[in-house]
């Protein structure tokens, strides 16, 4: 991934992204606890794609230095002989380097634009996927994003179709010890012509035994969405976060009637972040829905960093391990 908006989009491998349900559409009091489920923290690499595009082996031992126990991979792509691999390294060169650091990876970003489209469902590019994120000893394979061309003109029938694939995805990743999952942004919980959001159609219409989903914090706060209600909505079917947050001067919602028909070009070139803890959201109240969430593997991430990249991590792994952490 490069550093422009454009480029961002094209691999959201990491990342960019209605209000959709009230207080009301439950009847039971929420419980919350004062300790969370989460025991590691890990960090998406989209975070320092450009130090990684310079050199993998110091960024790496930053990470582990910093204190970060896994990270999440994006950008896996094939070489000019059609080996799979990440940022110049190939996969297996990659798994040693995490090693040698301490760092595991439990998850990766994998784009599965033809998968996931009408009218080209082809598996190719997911079967080798599979067998690389395996060679990483991951256990989630995660689309981050849908088909790159859809994402200004998604409807109904596309999310149906892509529950549809990823269930099928679902059946390939589990042959090989990996469970698939889907990895939102802002435009799936945008309002569909027929009044319906596209991740309830994701979450309604997939197999919860074959299919998992990454819920991005960020994005879904922005979207206007309560996590917390969300997870209560659908019990156990976010096993993994993206813990970054928001700029405080800078949260406005964008879906809704005002935003559900604009360019997501147009509303990402808006959208500002902030380090983890320093921001709008409140996470601890987030984590109090963690058990009925099924949080597993929760990842520190921020999609453009206004001071020292390095810096920016650590002040986000010092408010995660000391306020969200279980002690």
């Amino acid at each position: 991934m490069s550093t422009n908006r454009r480029a961002f989009l094209k691999q959201a491998a990491a990342s960019v992204a209605a209000a959709c349900f009230a207080p009301s559409l439950f009847s039971c009091t929420r419980q919350t606890t004062s300790t969370s489920v989460l025991k590691e923290i890990g960090l998406q690499l989209f975070t320092l794609r450009d130090q990684l595009a310079d050199n993998v082996a110091s960024t790496l031992a930053r990470v582990a230095e910093i204190g970060y126990d896994h990270v999440e991979t994006f950008g896996a792509a094939a070489n000019e002989v059609g080996k799979m691999g990440f940022w110049g390294l190939d996969t297996g060169v990659l798994r040693d380097q995490l090693s040698q650091n301490g760092l595991k990876s439990y998850s990766g970003h994998y784009l599965l634009d033809e998968f996931l489209t009408r009218g080209n469902g082809s598996e190719e590019l997911l079967k080798a996927y599979i067998d690389t994120a395996a060679e990483l000893g991951q256990r989630y394979l995660i689309a981050p994003i849908p088909p790159l061309l859809l994402i200004d003109k998604l409807t109904a029938d596309d999310y149906r179709f892509m529950a549809e694939q990823l269930n099928k995805g679902g059946e390939l990743a589990a042959k090989a010890g990996l469970t698939i999952g889907y990895h939102n942004h802002f435009w799936e919980f945008r309002t569909l012509a027929d009044g319906s959001i596209g991740l309830d159609i994701l979450i309604e219409n997939t197999d919860k035994n074959l299919v998992a989903f990454e819920l991005d914090l960020f994005w879904s706060e922005k979207s206007g969405t309560d996590s917390a209600l969300y997870f209560e909505k659908h019990p156990g079917r976010f096993p993994l976060w993206h813990i970054k947050d928001m700029d405080k001067g800078n949260t406005a919602i964008v879906t809704g009637t005002d935003y559900d028909d604009k360019p997501v070009m147009e509303i990402t070139e808006a959208i500002t972040y902030s380090e983890v803890g320093s921001g709008s959201i409140d996470f601890r109240k987030i984590m109090t829905e963690a058990s009925t969430a099924g949080l597993q593997y929760a990842f520190v991430e921020q999609d453009f960093i206004t001071i020292d990249p390095f810096e920016s991590i650590a002040k986000s792994y010092a408010y995660v391990t000391n306020e969200l952490l279980k002690k």
